[in-house]
């Protein structure tokens, strides 16, 4: 032990070995450090100095102007417009919560918002991007924005600038076609193929041709890359890289033929299709009642969304690709088809028509207005549209080798299956067979399993069948063309802004062929001439003095007791070589003389430019389906 009288007490040996342990520990800390810092700033410096400068910079999407939908001739069918978003830049709004609150105040009073709205409003937006202008209102008012410039000083960090809102300047008409936008939704987002590049917010095509062809329209943002400071405080704008517009997107439809087609529908529940029999291109298709689909372009209102989808009008729905009705007589040649090329009919088969037909169980059901045709056969039977014929038709074709030729055919002449047109939403239908109803018997969801009547009802587009106007069209241009089943198509071709192909689109290749005989194409083609030009033809007086000789045929469905007839007419022309078919059906039209063939007169005179048939109101005379 060893003592300092001068210093103080003696240091043990324990003490010293202690103090020379936290000294080797300490030097060994301060060595790691050393070590550690020397890694940080020497060896990794240039790395870390690289993260540093990364983090003052941020990167902010420009958003893309979607590009143009115009018609076959170039007329804009679908555009953008300038609108002016009233944001705030999150740099310079008042720092002070009291003076940022009286900001939201007067800012609510201007746009007719509440504050908190507001507030919650610019909360969401910077919180997902901290750096980039947060929009307040989308589309005000010219007074609102005039107000906010002209007493800018009163709103210290509100900005108003132009932007680009999807703009349908023919409003309800194409409404279906053209669709809808909407800010993509984090389901949709999911799909990483589809919605490569897109982030929550932005605007994507959510309906018809908006969807179907998005990516083509819906461009490349833009950036702008900003620096801040440590604090995330704007700095400048460094560099910025513009937006690319949307390409231009050229459709097969004349403008002229769909406004007609709609002012001719208007007021009532229905759908029509003007298509290209030899190729599918779409001249016209749509849909009444319609809606405007400028209430889409800048996020539409809860309220004003809810009326639409719970009017039961039910205006949001696509009649053309979605209607679920029976077809009446224009399924006729459909089952003439059959019943010749199954052999149950010849050319010349004699069938009687008293008026009336004896299903069995004192079941007689009768030809509309009780007429008495006496005996036809085929060519005469579509003229005078007997139902007494087809339903003895229905009934032989119930009883033949399989006992479902008459569903054969239908199905590959496209009932009961989509189209394929490339709008979202089309539905297949129903084209009902015994195995259908009855699995349903089996499961009590119907009263009765099939019977030789459901075959006599399908023979006239009655009972269970559930198809729509662009399946009726398909199955006539198949008809008319040598039978080819085409593809419905809208979409032409992919342009720039000049209108410079960039990429075709046009489908002009057949699906399939279904084997109908030339015989048989031969004598339906001249029944439904004959419908629409002969003495007792069920069109004759629609179609009299009009300038283009036309085939068609009418139809009348029944939808249930209580309810009116249905409305259906299907032409082909110009006769005698068809180029085009054209299907109109009216919910609530009636007979089909009456209404359809009349509103089908109509969209044919726009079809091939007869100015002379636009202000004419032609009333069929027939009585019959």
């Amino acid at each position: 032990m060893y003592r300092d009288s001068e210093t103080g007490p003696a240091i043990t040996p324990q003490l010293a070995l202690r103090v020379a342990i936290l000294g080797g520990i300490a030097l060994v800390a301060f060595g790691v450090i050393f070590i550690r810092l020397w890694y940080l700033q020497i060896l990794s410096g240039d790395t870390y100095l690289a993260k540093a400068r990364d983090n003052q910079v941020r990167e902010i999407r420009v958003d893309a102007p979607r590009g143009k939908i115009v018609d076959r001739d170039g007329r804009v069918l679908v555009d953008n417009r300038i609108a002016y978003a009233v944001k705030v830049s999150p740099d310079k709004l008042p720092r002070r919560q009291a003076d940022k609150t009286r900001l939201y105040v007067r800012l609510a009073r201007v746009l007719g918002m509440r504050r908190n709205e507001i507030r919650a409003t610019v909360r969401t937006q910077l919180k997902a991007q901290p750096f980039a202008k947060a929009t307040v209102k989308l589309d005000a008012t010219q007074p609102q924005y005039a107000y906010i410039l002209e007493h800018w000083n009163s709103f210290p960090g509100v900005e108003v600038e132009p932007v680009a809102l999807r703009y349908y300047p023919h409003h309800s008409i194409g409404a279906h076609l053209f669709g809808t936008v909407g800010e993509v939704t984090a389901e949709e987002l999911k799909d990483k193929k589809r919605y490569r590049g897109v982030a929550m917010g932005d605007r994507v095509g959510q309906s018809g041709i908006e969807y179907a062809y998005d990516r083509y329209l819906r461009g490349q943002d833009g950036a702008e890359r900003v620096q801040v400071d440590s604090l995330g405080n704007f700095r400048g704008t460094l560099t910025e890289r513009p937006a690319k517009p949307g390409q231009q997107l050229r459709l097969s439809i004349d403008y002229d033929v769909q406004r007609v087609g709609q002012d001719a529908l208007a007021g009532s529940r229905g759908a029509f299709v003007v298509m290209d029999i030899k190729n599918g291109e779409i001249r016209a298709l749509g849909s009444s009642p319609s809606f405007d689909p400028n209430v889409f372009s800048k996020g539409v209102k809860e309220s004003v969304y809810s009326a639409l989808l719970h009017n039961p009008d039910n205006p949001l729905a696509n009649r053309a690709i979605q209607g679920l009705y029976p077809t009446g007589s224009t399924f006729k040649p459909i089952t003439s088809v059959a019943a010749l090329e199954s052999g149950v009919l010849t050319p010349s088969t004699p069938i009687y028509d008293p008026g009336y037909f004896d299903l069995g169980g004192g079941l007689r059901i009768w030809n509309a207005g009780h007429v008495a045709n006496g005996t036809l056969t085929l060519v005469d039977a579509l003229k005078v549209s007997s139902d007494v014929f087809f339903y003895k038709v229905g009934a032989e074709l119930n009883n033949a080798a399989g006992g479902e030729q008459l569903q054969h055919w239908a199905r590959q002449l496209g009932i009961g299956r989509k189209t394929g047109i490339e709008l979202p939403g089309e539905v297949p239908g129903l084209l009902p067979t015994p195995e259908w109803r009855d699995r349903l018997f089996k499961k009590h969801a119907t009263d009765k399993s099939w019977t030789i009547g459901d075959n006599v009802n399908l023979a006239v587009g009655q009972g269970d069948l559930q198809a729509d106007p662009l399946q009726m069209a398909v199955a006539y241009a198949a008809i008319a063309n040598g039978g080819y089943i085409v593809r419905p198509h809208l979409g032409e071709r992919i342009e720039d802004r000049y209108g410079r192909v960039i990429q075709e689109l046009g489908n002009n290749t057949a699906r399939r062929r279904v084997p109908i005989s030339s015989q048989t194409r031969s004598l339906i083609l001249q029944g439904l001439y004959e419908a629409a030009n002969a003495p007792g033809g069920t069109s004759t007086d629609v179609f009299k003095d009009f300038p283009i000789k036309v085939a068609g045929k009418t139809g009348t469905a029944e939808r249930g007791p209580g309810r009116p007839d249905q409305s259906w007419y299907v032409a082909l022309a110009p006769w005698p070589n068809p180029r085009y078919v054209v299907a109109v059906t009216d919910e609530t039209g009636g007979f089909g003389a009456e209404t359809a063939a009349p509103d089908a007169r109509r969209i044919l005179a726009a079809l091939f430019g007869i100015k002379s048939e636009e202000n004419k109101i032609v009333k069929g005379a027939s009585r019959t389906r």
